[in-house]
C-alpha cells in the first residue's frame, strides 16, 4: 500500500508538472501570436536564432494544448484511480513514443526518403504561396536569411514560381551572393547558394550532441510515465482489496 501511494503521488506530481509546462507554452504561444515584436525584443540577441525558423506562436500553442490535455488526463487518472483514464494516458504516451522513434529512424537511416517527404510539401509552397501568403513568406525569408540558403533544394525551387512571374523573373535576394541587382536565375546559378535542407542538416550535425541529449531525455521521461501509469493500472484492484 505504501509503495502504491508513493507511485500514485509521483504520477500526480509528474503530470502536474506536465500540465503547468503546457500552460506556460500555451501562454507563450498566445503572447507571441498577439505581440511577437515585444517577445523577440525580450529575447535580445537570441531573437535571430533558430526560434525564428518556424512560426513559434502556433507551434507553442499546439504543443501547449497537447501537454495540458495529457497533464489533466494523467492527474485525473491518478486522483480518481480510473483504469480507463490511466490506460488512455499510457496509450497516448506510447503512440507519441513510437512516432518519435519511427521519425528518428526514418531521419537517420532514410534521409533521402525524409527529404522526399519534406520536398513534396516545401516545393509546392515555394511555387504557389511564397510572396503571396504572409506566413509562408515570413517563415522562408527568415530561414533563408539566417541560414544563408535558397529554397528547399536550391534556387530552382523558385524557377517558374508565382513569385518569379510577378517580379519580372527575379528570385529572392537570398539566392544570390550579390544583392545590389535583381537576383536572376543565371546569377543564382553562378552564386551556387545551397538549399535550406542541406543547411539544416549541417546545423543538426553541428549540434548532434545537444539534439541527441534532448531526445534521450524526452524518451526517458516518456518511458517513466508509461511505467508509472501501467503500475497504477495493474495494482488498482489490489489496492482496493
Amino acid at each position: 500500500m505504501g509503495c502504491f501511494t508513493f507511485v500514485k503521488l509521483m504520477m500526480f506530481l509528474f503530470n502536474l508538472l506536465i500540465f503547468l509546462g503546457g500552460l506556460t507554452l500555451l501562454a507563450m504561444g498566445i503572447w507571441v501570436s498577439v505581440d511577437g515584436g515585444s517577445f523577440l525584443h525580450l529575447l535580445g540577441p537570441f531573437s535571430s536564432q533558430a526560434m525564428q525558423f518556424v512560426n513559434v506562436g502556433f507551434f507553442c500553442i499546439a504543443i501547449g494544448v497537447v501537454l495540458v490535455l495529457l497533464g489533466l488526463l494523467g492527474c485525473c487518472g491518478a486522483h480518481k484511480e480510473s483504469k480507463c483514464l490511466l490506460l488512455t494516458f499510457f496509450s497516448i504516451i506510447l503512440i507519441i513514443f513510437i512516432a518519435e522513434v519511427a521519425a528518428g529512424v526514418v531521419a537517420l537511416a532514410y534521409s533521402s526518403f525524409a527529404e522526399g517527404i519534406l520536398k513534396a510539401w516545401a516545393t509546392p509552397a515555394l511555387q504557389k504561396d511564397y510572396g503571396s501568403e504572409p506566413v509562408v513568406t515570413k517563415i522562408w525569408n527568415t530561414t533563408m536569411t539566417e541560414l544563408k540558403c535558397c529554397g528547399f533544394t536550391n534556387y530552382t525551387d523558385f524557377v517558374g514560381s508565382k513569385f518569379e512571374k510577378e517580379n519580372g523573373g527575379s528570385l529572392p535576394p537570398s539566392c544570390c551572393w550579390t544583392n545590389s541587382a535583381p537576383c536572376s536565375s543565371a546569377e543564382a546559378e553562378r552564386s551556387g547558394v545551397q538549399g535550406c535542407f542541406e543547411q539544416i542538416l549541417e546545423t543538426l550535425k553541428e549540434h548532434a550532441n545537444i539534439v541527441g541529449g534532448i531526445a534521450a531525455g524526452i524518451g526517458v521521461l516518456e518511458i517513466a510515465a508509461m511505467i508509472v501509469s501501467m503500475y497504477l493500472y495493474c495494482h488498482l484492484d489490489k489496492s482496493v482489496s
